[in-house]
């Protein structure tokens, strides 16, 4: 189904955007497993992981706000260190959250085509994506760019008074250069 988003802007998010991205990551800290975070962070908080996503290099942030820009932020995508050793520096882990209402737009595909994009300028050899069960948005999502299952961590998550498996996704990210 084609989605218009000729109205929505993506660009690297801000410190004029962290409110909103706070609001929109608790809304799945507090009403879903889709993350494992159980508090809901403050503005302050979430200040750190801000400034560990700067405008280039492999860890990146991407914005999507409506009206061309001057409306509300609809959500944003990530791509984070995988592991904080040395050897992984050439991986990343992705992901993506909208804000509930711009859900099934075509927001979160925007979003990640900007950022395999950018990635494709960056030394990185390949994207992981974990994905908290059943989450089949997101799994077909992934599955969209060429992500592939490498695996299920069984019941590796307690939330909400039970046990969530977590599916790993890798996608391999050198043919986006060649």
């Amino acid at each position: 189904m084609p989605r218009d988003t000729t109205e929505v802007q993506v660009r690297a998010g801000t410190v004029e955007d962290l409110t909103a991205l706070t609001d929109i990551y608790n809304h799945y800290v507090r009403e879903t497993a889709i993350t494992f975070d159980t508090v809901p962070f403050t503005v302050g908080e979430r200040a750190a992981w801000l400034r560990a996503h700067p405008e280039d290099g492999p860890h990146r942030l991407l914005v999507a706000r409506g009206a061309g820009g001057a409306g509300p932020v609809l959500g944003y995508a990530t791509s984070s260190a995988f592991r904080p050793k040395a050897a992984y520096s050439t991986s990343v882990e992705v992901s993506a959250y909208l804000a509930p209402e711009a859900a099934g737009r075509g927001i979160g595909t925007l979003l990640y085509e900007r950022l395999f994009a950018a990635l494709a300028e960056e030394d990185v050899h390949r994207a992981y994506a974990g994905i908290a069960l059943p989450n089949e948005p997101s799994v077909r999502l992934h599955a969209r760019f060429g992500f592939r299952h490498v695996g299920t961590y069984g019941e590796v998550g307690r939330k909400f008074g039970r046990y969530w498996d977590v599916a790993w996704y890798e996608k391999d990210l050198r043919p986006a250069r060649a």
